[in-house]
């Protein structure tokens, strides 16, 4: 920073050197901190697979450098052993998404709002998932319930909303036909989260996820199964582009 104070060093170099710096070394994990830097939002906690402690020490490392911290399939005991250190007491752990959520940085809201559609109420925990991380991530985002194939008429009442939207997250389990649907309607990319929800002959989502690999309906980007994560971190990348335009 001295170096480009002082004119040796440009900008673009300067950041382009940035982008591959520090890491902290936790010994079971290396924190990295300037992925906020690299992809405009800092790391995120995937919980399953850590123990509560483990979760606890990232959260912490993340939370100390200023930034908003997520983390994803958390348990209530690891919100519960956050809550015991007295160190987080804006945290805050949404049930249903399985999330908590950190939020220390203001930042600006995204222009157009981000329409988050499922098929049936049991496809909720997968939205609100992607609801969660959108909007931690600055995104303005409106969850539309129940809107499945089974009826239609449900659906059609939203369309002028759908239009308005830069990109849209389609949630669905069973067949999946939902985002075919919303494909073919609107003209802006439609992100396809499958959910394991079914019975038996869905497979745990993977009839879900090969309808929405093989739709007709151009325009559709499907995600792994149960990811809303993953969906709502590329709808977010999709209305930066556009907002910054």
């Amino acid at each position: 920073m001295e170096q480009v104070k002082t004119g040796q060093v440009q900008i673009d170099e300067a950041m382009g050197k940035l982008r591959h710096l520090p890491f902290e070394d936790l010994g079971f994990a290396r924190v990295d901190h300037h992925r906020q830097v690299r992809r405009g939002f800092p790391e995120v906690i995937f919980c399953p697979g850590k123990t509560t402690e483990q979760i606890v020490a990232i959260f912490e490392s993340l939370a100390a450098r200023g930034n908003n911290v997520l983390a994803t399939r958390a348990e209530p005991e690891a919100f519960d052993a956050l809550t015991a250190t007295g160190k987080f007491p804006q945290a805050q752990y949404d049930k249903l998404a399985r999330t908590i959520t950190l939020e220390q940085k203001g930042m600006a809201t995204s222009k157009s709002v981000l329409p988050i559609l499922t098929a049936g109420t049991a496809d909720l925990s997968v939205a609100t998932e992607a609801k969660v991380t959108a909007e931690i991530m600055g995104q303005r985002t409106e969850l539309i319930c129940d809107v499945g194939v089974a009826g239609l008429h449900r659906l059609l009442g939203y369309l002028p909303k759908l239009h308005e939207a830069n990109v849209i997250i389609v949630v669905a389990g069973m067949e999946g036909a939902l985002a075919s649907v919303v494909g073919g309607l609107v003209r802006c990319p439609v992100i396809a989260v499958p959910t394991s929800v079914g019975y038996g002959a869905s497979f745990h989502g993977l009839s879900a996820l090969l309808t929405m690999l093989n739709s007709c309906a151009s325009g559709i980007t499907v995600v792994n199964i149960d990811n809303g994560f993953s969906a709502a971190v590329t709808a977010t990348l999709i209305n930066r582009k556009i907002d910054a335009d």
